[in-house]
């Protein structure tokens, strides 16, 4: 059976929804499964997806994308620009006007104080903001009234939608996070657990790595919004039981992320209770490469620029890992027709999708032997290749999921055939993508070798994605260990390159600098991709509303959602 796709008929559904719901709270309850459990509901103190999704349920951006790619307007009243006057004619300031009678779901109004403090605590000195680069160019933010914000830019910025746009740059509350700036910001649960917030719910109750309750927010703009008057979020499990709680048992609503093997998948919606969502956006199933050194006897150091990697700042190395995997035979037995091999972190929207890379397509066991031979590592009495008394071990580590372990199964084997040892680690995906600057587990700490999980962002523009690899994104102790560029890369040309894209306005051109960091960091071997993914959910039959959008959060249009009666 093939995947059902809706987005031909995603207009139409979005359509219907309005119509179909009589009245605030009047459909009763809805249960949500994502088997991998928030840690958290504020998505600056978390990269993780699972983080970002469900705080889109209680806070919201100025402006967000559609399930086209479209930025649409959320809390402002439009998405400024050049030609309606809201972005300035020299580039370096953009003009944002919220909707007037916005409340917080505490009853008070919003007002644009509250913008401005959101860049002051994603910004703050002493803080981790994992959201950081959306701010990149920040120099300042003025409220000439309470519902104006203007962002002034400390250069001239063609695409000024980073600040405040998508689901992981919202807006929070001042009055609830003022006193949770900079290094205070991990310590302060209750508003991290129990957002403020002006999306159609609220969290009544947060169990980390567990279960969110939630309930219709009373102060929500739209008075017939939402149509649930209550949310069972569930984490936890596997995408195994999440798959089934809404194909086969009819448990639960909505499942996210069914990184399932087809056939599995394929049983589970012959049951009939369910249906199938998919669509091709950014994300990529990569392995990321430690380019510092994660052994333990460093301390507090462990993972930083202060110690390199003994061996894999070696790019032969880096490259004969590459050249040894098979994507198509990945692609195959992981997700079917859901994925495609790809050679590129940036694999989408077309105009940035690079060429260049097209050799890894083909698995090459002999040349990477090859060049391991000619970079001077030897094969031992054991098989492993060792040079200078340093021997090709790898810790391999990843999140618990099956397609996942048997991506490492098979990639082990064949690192093993050019000469390299792995040991394989799986840590319950919670805690792995969790955010808790003290777990030596998280994707962010890195403790391993190399590390394989997928990831996206928000919108079509990649400009703040390719960002996530400038030095300074780099986590550390010294920024509670958030950031984007897991790898520890640091290369002074390549931030040229990010710096050059945010003053680039012609497209051609910003596809080009897009295109020249892919290549740079593919060329290099500091991010093995393996396949373009697309997102692969399911919700009842008797839910209506459901939009999936591979853009911002799943979740973006839950307003929307209702029962099918």
């Amino acid at each position: 059976m093939k995947l059902k796709h809706i987005l031909l008929g995603a207009a139409a559904a979005f359509a219907m929804a309005p119509a179909a719901m009589a009245g605030r709270g009047d459909d009763g309850h809805v249960n949500i499964i994502y088997w991998q459990a928030p840690s958290m509901m504020n998505p600056y103190l978390s990269g993780g997806t699972k983080e970002l999704e469900a705080a889109s349920l209680v806070i919201e951006p100025l402006a967000r994308y559609d399930q086209d790619g479209n930025m649409v307007p959320w809390l402002a009243e439009s998405v400024p620009t050049v030609e309606n006057g809201g972005v300035s004619a020299d580039l370096k300031s953009i003009t944002w006007k919220l909707k007037s009678g916005l409340k917080w779901s505490d009853g008070s109004p919003v007002t644009s104080e509250d913008v401005k403090f959101s860049w002051e605590y994603c910004t703050a000195e002493g803080g981790g903001c994992s959201q950081s680069e959306k701010y990149n160019n920040v120099a300042s933010v003025e409220t000439p009234d309470e519902l104006t914000v203007i962002v002034h830019f400390d250069v001239a910025k063609p695409f000024p939608y980073g600040p405040f746009v998508g689901a992981q740059a919202p807006i929070i509350q001042k009055a609830q996070f003022a006193n949770c700036m900079g290094p205070k910001a991990p310590e302060c649960s209750e508003q991290n657990f129990a957002p403020i917030g002006t999306g159609p719910f609220v969290v009544t109750e947060f169990r980390p790595n567990d279960v969110i309750s939630l309930k219709a927010n009373d102060n929500y703009r739209d008075p017939n919004k939402p149509a649930f008057a209550t949310v069972t979020f569930k984490g936890g499990g596997d995408a195994t039981a999440a798959g089934r709680a809404v194909l086969e048992t009819g448990e639960f609503d909505y499942a996210w992320n069914l990184q399932l093997a087809p056939d599995v998948l394929a049983n589970m919606s012959a049951k009939g209770k369910g249906t199938v969502v998919s669509s091709f956006g950014t994300l990529v199933e990569r392995i990321m490469i430690n380019l510092t050194d994660p052994d333990p006897k460093w301390g507090d150091e462990r993972a930083t620029r202060k110690h390199p990697h003994p061996f894999l700042t070696d790019k032969a190395v880096r490259q004969a890992l590459s050249m040894a995997i098979d994507r198509e035979l990945l692609v195959e037995i992981g997700y079917g027709a859901a994925g495609r091999p790809t050679c590129n972190v940036l694999p989408a929207p077309e105009i940035y999708k690079s060429t260049a890379n097209d050799g890894c397509l083909v698995q090459d066991i002999e040349g990477a032997k090859a060049l391991l031979d000619n970079a001077g590592w030897k094969v031992g009495a054991d098989g492993i290749r060792a040079k200078d008394g340093v021997r090709l071990s790898i810790l391999y580590q990843t999140s618990t999921n099956a397609v996942r372990q048997d991506f490492q199964a098979l990639i082990k084997e064949w690192w093993k055939q050019i000469g390299v040892e792995t040991e394989l680690r799986n840590i319950d995906a919670s805690v792995f993508f969790g955010s808790d600057p003290g777990s030596p587990d998280t994707f962010q700490k890195f403790f391993a070798d190399v590390e394989m999980y997928a990831n996206n962002f928000d919108g079509t523009d990649p400009e703040s994605y390719m960002a996530y690899w400038e030095c300074k994104q780099a986590p550390s102790p010294e920024n509670q260990w958030q950031g984007n560029n897991m790898p520890r890369y640091c290369s002074e040309d390549y931030d040229k390159l990010v710096a050059e894209m945010a003053t680039t306005g012609d497209l051609n051109e910003r596809a080009r600098l897009a295109k020249a960091m892919n290549d740079m960091l593919m060329q290099d071997y500091i991010i093995l991709p393996l396949v373009d993914r697309g997102r692969v959910s399911a919700h009842a039959n008797s839910l209506g509303g459901v939009v999936l959008n591979t853009w911002d959060s799943e979740l973006w249009n839950a307003a929307d959602w209702f029962r099918i009666k």
